[in-house]
């Protein structure tokens, strides 16, 4: 986790600490470092962050809206559980909403939205590329960050700051099940094959192309964290018996 111990409340700046812890801890939680079920004790986090305890308690209850965290009344706060079912669920409203932004930018998206698309593309396959060939930690934040921008980029130009939210948000718990379930930090050929599809699709302006492609891709994904999840919950029950 990333240290925060210099940070100050005082005030005026309450809500901007606010919005930086919420900022870090949603990161932490996406990338597996705060992991499903860890209580989030107020006097500890507020230790670690040097912080008081209103800006922290606010930036967990945003967490909340996220679905990231959980409360319950003189129980505290909590990150989020995982499983199959929330899972096939997020993954299901996940597509349908990935694909009505893609399909509207499709539709709306001018030369400058065609650009962007082009960029974040290129640099997703170049993370892509690098690792293939360095398959270690610095190398899988890079893909990470190219990933996620690039598909981002791709409903940016749908018109409807709601439906970017939703998309946005659903990406993240994706991005969180991988995180957990396949830390393997490798990507195999069949989703840089996947993700040049889409690209071509998109940049075709190909509505139902592009629909199909990425729903593939995010169902096969989702096949294969399913597949992680078995085996993520046979190593907690040993763990617990032991």
């Amino acid at each position: 986790m990333t240290d925060h111990s210099d940070l100050l409340d005082d005030g005026d700046n309450t809500r901007t600490i606010a919005d930086h812890i919420y900022h870090a801890l949603h990161r932490d939680i996406v990338s597996g470092v705060l992991m499903p079920g860890t209580k989030l004790r107020m006097e500890e986090f507020s230790r670690l962050y040097g912080v008081g305890m209103s800006p922290l308690r606010e930036a967990l209850i945003k967490l909340t809206g996220d679905a990231l965290v959980c409360t319950e009344k003189q129980r505290g706060f909590w990150v989020s559980p995982i499983s199959i079912d929330e899972l096939d669920d997020t993954t299901e409203i996940h597509m349908l909403i990935e694909t009505e932004a893609v399909a509207r930018s499709i539709r709306l998206g001018e030369e400058a939205w065609e650009a962007r698309v082009r960029k974040a593309h290129f640099a997703l396959r170049e993370a892509t590329q690098t690792l293939l060939h360095e398959s270690d930690e610095a190398a899988f934040k890079a893909w990470m960050q190219a990933s996620r921008r690039f598909h981002d980029t791709l409903g940016s130009a749908c018109a409807s700051p709601w439906l970017i939210r939703m998309r946005r948000m659903l990406h993240r718990h994706a991005e969180r099940y991988r995180a957990i379930i396949l830390p393997n930090r490798s990507v195999d050929s069949d989703t840089h094959d996947e993700n040049d599809a889409i690209a071509e699709a998109v940049l075709g302006r190909k509505s139902l192309r592009a629909a199909y492609l990425i729903r593939r891709h995010a169902q096969r994904t989702a096949n294969c964290i399913r597949e992680g999840l078995q085996t993520y919950w046979q190593h907690k029950d040993a763990a617990v018996s032991n």
